[in-house]
């Protein structure tokens, strides 16, 4: 049997987009840092090696004050995937995610050309004529620096940076879901990214509405024990659900942290959790249920339930996502536990 290696890989790669006249990368819906790096980097690849113009596409918004600046930073213009008409591109591609996830504006029954993921592999991914993906790498970041560094391409400055905030992002400063290949990735960019406009893109000013959803998501916090959730009622984008997940679970005491928002008929919630013996992913799967779609990581997950018209009223919301709240609850530990305001805590 071959060994796979970054070369055998990058040479399958190349001769699955070999011929193409033109390719569109396709992100998740409301794409994160970790997406926008991977796409420039792929970008990158097939530009270098094979002089395929790229098109970005992805559904949603790009809300966060930092994902902007990014793409500023970056110059990258997207397109929204409303817009996109795949058959008028040779080559499909989709990094950072995969069809059938629920958090992808694509019909998974297009047949892509290209996956390359760190999550786990969904049936819907089996039919690409490529695929990489590897569950236990921290970034799709990572994976796409192995190419880069395959192919021997110089890597420049906007794009180092890009890939080292990806990395940083999706594994909190590499304190998450990190690998060897994460941390060897990171340490090869940092010399080559621009240090300073890190900075001012992980600083990026906040609007006012920022911070009023950070004190409805503090307000609405209740402690149950070592478990803390909240309900941020209707948001523009989910952006901030997971957002409000990460800094919550930095709570003294904390293993654990549900957010729950509603975005245009669709309960959103992100899990992330510090307790090694249960995964998030196998939790927010199971709370999706069979309407939804729900899966990550062991720290980190995400599911998105579509609500009825009938019941998306405030109340009846209120009431599925009590009913979401004591199923976490007993996939954690115990229903038991008496759930206290978090901003009234002594």
């Amino acid at each position: 049997m071959t060994r796979t290696t970054p070369k055998t890989r990058l040479a399958r790669l190349k001769q699955v987009l070999d011929g193409a006249r033109n390719l569109l990368i396709i992100l998740q819906n409301n794409p994160d840092p970790d997406a926008i790096a991977a796409a420039v980097a792929l970008r990158a690849l097939a530009n270098t090696l094979l002089e395929i113009p790229c098109s970005v596409a992805h559904g949603g918004s790009i809300g966060r004050a930092e994902n902007q600046a990014l793409l500023r930073y970056l110059g990258l213009n997207t397109r929204p995937m409303e817009a996109i008409d795949p058959a008028r591109f040779d080559r499909l591609a989709m990094v950072d995610a995969q069809p059938g996830a629920g958090n992808v504006t694509f019909d998974p029954a297009v047949r892509l050309d290209v996956i390359i993921d760190h999550h786990p592999i969904r049936r819907e991914s089996r039919s690409a004529r490529f695929t990489d993906i590897r569950r236990r790498f921290g970034a799709t970041s990572t994976i796409l620096y192995e190419y880069l560094k395959a192919a021997r391409i110089e890597i420049e400055p906007p794009l180092a940076t890009a890939l080292v905030y990806g990395i940083r992002s999706d594994t909190q400063d590499l304190g998450r879901e990190t690998t060897r290949a994460d941390i060897a990735a990171f340490l090869d960019l940092y010399p080559l990214a621009n240090q300073r406009v890190l900075g001012r893109i992980m600083s990026a000013p906040l609007p006012p509405l920022y911070f009023a959803k950070l004190r409805r998501a503090l307000d609405n916090a209740l402690v149950y024990g070592p478990r803390v959730v909240t309900y941020l009622d209707a948001l523009e984008s989910p952006e901030f659900v997971a957002e409000a997940a990460d800094l919550l679970l930095r709570v003294e005491g904390a293993t654990w942290t549900l957010c729950a928002g509603l975005i245009d008929g669709w309960l959103h919630l992100s899990l992330r959790t510090t307790d090694r013996e249960r995964h998030a992913g196998h939790i927010a799967r199971n709370l999706a249920g069979h309407k939804g779609f729900g899966g990550g990581h062991q720290a980190l997950a995400a599911a998105q339930i579509p609500l009825a018209p009938e019941l998306r009223d405030p109340a009846q919301v209120r009431r599925k996502v009590r009913s979401l709240v004591k199923r976490f609850l007993r996939a954690t530990g115990s229903t038991r536990d008496v759930g206290r305001p978090l901003c009234e805590i002594p």
